[in-house]
C-alpha cells in the first residue's frame, strides 16, 4: 500500500488543481505551520509545510497520504500526525525530495508507520 503514501484520499476534499500554498496545517493534537508547497503528481504529491517558530524554521515533507481534509473556506489542511511525529521525522532536504527515490522511500517509510499505510 506504500503507493497511497504520495496519493490524496478522495475522502480529504482534495479538489485538483485548487493551491494549497499558504493554508495553515493541523496535525491531530494542533497547529503545525502553513503550506509552503504543493504538488498534485499522479503517486507522487507532497505538501512542504513550513512550520516557523514552532521548531525553530524547519520545514517538513508530508506525503499527500498523511492529509485527512483540506478545508477551502477555512484555507486549512489536516494531517493524521500528531506534533512529535512531524517534528521527529526525516530531515528535509529539498535537493533531494524530487528525482531521489531513496530519500522518498525513508520518507514514506516512516510516516507509512505511523499512519498505517
Amino acid at each position: 500500500m506504500a503507493e497511497n503514501m504520495w496519493s490524496y484520499s478522495p475522502k480529504t476534499h482534495y479538489t485538483p488543481g485548487t493551491s494549497l500554498v499558504g493554508f495553515k496545517v493541523q496535525a491531530s493534537d494542533g497547529h503545525i505551520g502553513k503550506v509552503d508547497e504543493a504538488t498534485e503528481e499522479v503517486g507522487s504529491s507532497y505538501i512542504v509545510v513550513d512550520t516557523g517558530p514552532w521548531i525553530f524554521g524547519k520545514e517538513v515533507l508530508l506525503p499527500a497520504g498523511t492529509v485527512v481534509r483540506v478545508d477551502v473556506a477555512e484555507k486549512e489542511v489536516q494531517v493524521n500526525l500528531t506534533k512529535d511525529q512531524i517534528k521527529d521525522s526525516p530531515e528535509y532536504d529539498k535537493d533531494q525530495h524530487r528525482g531521489n527515490a531513496a530519500y522518498r522511500a525513508q520518507v514514506g517509510e516512516y510516516y507509512g508507520r505511523h499512519i498505517g499505510i
